[in-house]
């Protein structure tokens, strides 16, 4: 019930940030890596709890671990697609899922994605912060925030947000402050 429940949140979240990224249209690399995730996390074939997301001079890397072929055809298909990508560089794995003798794991990689999309999703809808130009990455509910911000006070405000979401045990401050 409770992984349902995650996951159905995870989806929503991920649709309405879609519907957000849609209209920034943004080609900076963490805009990118934004939208990628985004697509990844809608859709249904790629768990996109699994898949890290980087992007250099419009690059997109992928790496991490997939179940099927399918699913790291159709990541490597999302990403290709996405606006902005010049190219993909493949680095995902296929890895079978084991019989899990408890739903304690999976929870917490779909809680991981939830944390995500719940702090870039506050980046975006504030104006005081670049949320486009902020990559948010979680594992463990540590949350670690990678970019350049234009001002102090904008970074500070970045990672007081990150730290009062909902599911964020720490912050990881990898921001720099430049232009």
């Amino acid at each position: 019930m409770v992984r349902r429940t995650v996951k159905a949140w995870v989806g929503s979240a991920a649709v309405g940030l879609a519907a957000v990224m849609i209209v920034a249209c943004s080609h900076s690399d963490p805009g990118i890596t934004t939208a990628v995730k985004t697509k990844l996390a809608a859709d249904d074939t790629v768990k996109a709890y699994k898949i890290n997301v980087d992007t250099k001079d419009g690059v997109v890397t992928l790496l991490g671990t997939v179940d099927t072929t399918a699913a790291k055809e159709r990541a490597v298909e999302i990403a290709k697609a996405t606006k902005g990508v010049n190219s993909v560089v493949d680095e995902l794995t296929i890895e079978a899922p084991t019989a899990a003798t408890s739903g304690v794991e999976m929870i917490d990689m779909a809680a991981d994605g939830a944390v995500t999309t719940a702090v870039k999703t506050k980046f975006l809808a504030d104006p005081n912060i670049s949320g486009l130009k902020i990559d948010v990455d979680t594992k463990g509910s540590v949350v670690t925030l990678t970019g350049i911000v234009p001002t102090e006070a904008e970074k500070t405000k970045a990672l007081e947000t990150a730290r009062k979401t909902d599911g964020v045990k720490s912050v990881v401050d990898n921001l720099t402050v430049g232009k």
